[in-house]
C-alpha cells in the first residue's frame, strides 16, 4: 500500500539522524511531490539522466547521496537546474537527499558498506564528524591493496606510494571527496589510505609521510549507501525498491 511522503521523511530521518551533522546543503525532502509514495528509485546523484530513469520507472520519489542544493550555490533556477527541477515537478516526483549522515551510518552508509565490500570491518573512526573509518588488515605492501580495491570495486586507482614502502597493517578510508582526511588519517595510525579523490598536495605527503594514498573514485565509493538505506526503509515501509546506478568516470 502507498505511504505518505511525510511517512518516508519520517523513516529516513529517524535512520540517518541529520539533526547530528553539519553539512553543505539541506538533507531530507528537497523537492516536494505527489502525497502518496508506492515505489522509489534510489541512486548516488539526482543528475538528469537519473530523473529521467526514475520517470521511466514511473517513480514516485528518488533517493540519492547528492541532492540538488548546495551552501554558495547561484540561486538561480536556469539551465541544467531548470531542467532537473522541470522534470520533477511536470511527474510531481518528490526528492529525498541525504549527504553526511548518509556517509556516516554505522552499517548501512557510504563508508559502511564500502568497508563490508573490500572485506574490512570498522574497529575506529577518525576524522571531522567522525566520517573516516579504520581497520586492521594485512597486505604485504600498497600495490597489493591498490589492486585488491580496483579488483573489486571494477576500476582503475590511483596510488601514491611512500618514498618508505612498508606493510600495510592498518588501512582508513573516507568515500568521496575526502583528500582533506588524509592527515587526519595518519594521525589515527593509518599505513594506508583510500577515498574517492586526490588533489595536488596529497601526492607530496603520501611520498614523505609513509603512508599510502589511493584514489578510487568519487562515484565509485559512494555508489553502496543510497541502495542499502533506499532498500532497508522500503522493505520497512511496503515500497518497490531500484536502484539506477548512472554511470560516472569520475
Amino acid at each position: 500500500m502507498p505511504i505518505h511522503r511525510d511517512t518516508m521523511l519520517q523513516a529516513l530521518d529517524a535512520l540517518l539522524q541529520p539533526e547530528r551533522f553539519k553539512d553543505y546543503g539541506p538533507n531530507g525532502l528537497q523537492v516536494e511531490g505527489k502525497a502518496q509514495i508506492a515505489r522509489i528509485v534510489s541512486g548516488v546523484t539526482a543528475s538528469r539522466a537519473l530523473i529521467d530513469a526514475a520517470i521511466a520507472q514511473q517513480a514516485d520519489a528518488i533517493f540519492v547521496h547528492h541532492g540538488l542544493f548546495w551552501r554558495g550555490q547561484d540561486g538561480r533556477v536556469t539551465g541544467w537546474m531548470k531542467q532537473r527541477l522541470q522534470r520533477l515537478l511536470a511527474h510531481d516526483i518528490s526528492l529525498y537527499a541525504y549527504h553526511l549522515p548518509l556517509d556516516a551510518h554505522p552499517e548501512l552508509g557510504n563508508n559502511a558498506r564500502l568497508g563490508a565490500l573490500l572485506g574490512w570491518q570498522a574497529d575506529a573512526r577518525f576524522g571531522e564528524q567522525d566520517l573516516g573509518c579504520v581497520a586492521s588488515v594485512d597486505y604485504g605492501n600498497a600495490q597489493l591493496l591498490a589492486q585488491h580495491v580496483q579488483q573489486v570495486l571494477g576500476r582503475g586507482t590511483t596510488l601514491v606510494e611512500p618514498e618508505d614502502a612498508r606493510p600495510i597493517r592498518r588501512v582508513a578510508w573516507c568515500s568521496g571527496g575526502a583528500q582533506g582526511y588524509f592527515e587526519a588519517a595518519m594521525a589515527a595510525g593509518a599505513d594506508a589510505f583510500i577515498t574517492g579523490e586526490i588533489s595536488e598536495p596529497q601526492a607530496h605527503l603520501a611520498r614523505e609521510s609513509g603512508v599510502a594514498f589511493i584514489a578510487a573514485g568519487h562515484h565509485a565509493t559512494e555508489r553502496y549507501g543510497a541502495p542499502a538505506v533506499a532498500a532497508h526503509v522500503a522493505a520497512q515501509l511496503g515500497l518497490e525498491h531500484r536502484f539506477i546506478d548512472i554511470d560516472n568516470p569520475a
